[in-house]
């Protein structure tokens, strides 16, 4: 598998929208706005160029979709260094999308209502120049449909869902549907759409190294989580940090046994999670993140969300939105300068404040990691 920086010059090439601050996320693909110029990715070339793109979703105050933003509108930070925005796109280039579905018995109740999920897909997310492969996965990762653009194909891989066994190998999987978006065209977006719980039980991939890869293969995951508990829905916003009681890098209680004791964990025992700082450590050491969910991680670490569903009915209503958000995105690239070559890059978009809303609320990609050469 790659362990290099995302490589060719493929930019993103989404079109740009008519449309006000504050409007909620359009149903399908964006037409462009008149007389506007679309920018297209340049030729593919043979030399090694380190491209980075990453996608940006930006919402009012109110949680409408903010669509009138242009590229000057923006501000790139790549490890704190600013970047030059060399490509920049709303909502339109065509999308290649992996779909997941976790078919162990675990989720049989829902399974009827994944089925019915098939022609959302095709209509509210892929739009007339998406395609989309299928894969499933119990105790074995299968790919039910390879990349195909005929709807027809799509809906019925997702309709012919069949139950599987317990088993729910979901790290594995997900490294396969990034394998599978990385042959896809570089113009093209790359997103998977994970429909299953945050359970994994003994894939050989890890959650660190499946995030590393999409991240490198500028792979955007979105999540529909199957199973949450209401506790989730009581959980409250993030707390600041707590004041250790203890000199830092020393422990005050003893470890979780069987845990490896460090900052990250006790900071979770707290009730304090720095997801910025676990999605670094997982990513870059290729670790699991025990006692958290998964599915959120890989989403945060892609620059796309999770959608916890907890009644049958909502889960087309997640889909809708996924798609919705998918043709209100910017599209933002860059070719690094100023910065080393390795290790971990953090990604910062920033929005210039404007008169009228200066509070938006901006997501993106939170950055990437650059393996050093491996030695022969």
């Amino acid at each position: 598998m790659r362990r290099t920086a995302v490589q060719g010059a493929a930019a993103v090439a989404w079109l740009l929208a008519a449309a006000g601050t504050g409007a909620q996320a359009p149903p399908g693909p964006l037409p462009p706005r008149p007389g506007t110029a679309i920018q297209q990715p340049p030729p593919p070339i043979r030399v090694k160029v380190d491209l980075v793109t990453t996608p940006v979703t930006v919402r009012a105050p109110e949680g409408g979709m903010v669509l009138d933003l242009e590229a000057r509108d923006f501000r790139i930070f790549d490890n704190g260094v600013e970047q030059k925005i060399e490509h920049f796109d709303l909502g339109g280039a065509p999308l290649s999308v992996a779909l997941v579905f976790e078919t162990s018995s675990r989720v049989e109740p829902l399974l009827p209502a994944l089925r019915r999920t098939g022609i959302i897909f095709t209509q509210s997310v892929l739009g007339p120049a998406g395609h989309a492969a299928v894969l499933a996965f119990d105790d074995t990762p299968q790919v039910l449909l390879p990349f195909s653009n005929n709807h027809e194909e799509i809906e019925q891989a997702v309709t012919r869902l069949r139950l599987g066994t317990r088993g729910a190998l979901l790290y594995d999987t997900m490294r396969r549907a990034v394998s599978l978006l990385d042959e896809q065209p570089r113009p093209r977006r790359r997103v998977m759409i994970v429909v299953a719980e945050a359970v994994d039980t003994g894939s050989d991939a890890k959650l660190g190294e499946v995030i590393r890869e999409a991240q490198l293969a500028n792979v955007t995951i979105y999540s529909v989580g199957l199973s949450t508990t209401a506790a989730e829905l009581r959980q409250q916003p993030e707390a600041r940090r707590p004041i250790s009681p203890t000199p830092e890098g020393t422990f005050g209680r003893p470890p979780i046994p069987g845990s490896v004791q460090t900052p990250t964990t006790e900071q979770q025992r707290s009730g304090y999670i720095d997801y910025g700082a676990l999605l670094k450590y997982i990513v870059e050491h290729l670790q699991n993140a025990v006692g958290h969910n998964e599915l959120e991680l890989a989403a945060r670490g892609t620059g796309g969300m999770l959608i916890s569903t907890f009644r049958e009915r909502s889960i087309e209503s997640a889909v809708s939105e996924i798609g919705g958000e998918l043709h209100a995105q910017y599209a933002l690239g860059y070719f690094p300068a100023g910065v080393s070559p390795t290790g971990h890059h953090e990604i910062e978009v920033r929005v210039n404040p404007r008169a009228k809303n200066h509070k938006l609320e901006v997501r993106s990609r939170p950055g990437y990691y650059l393996p050093p050469p491996e030695t022969p």
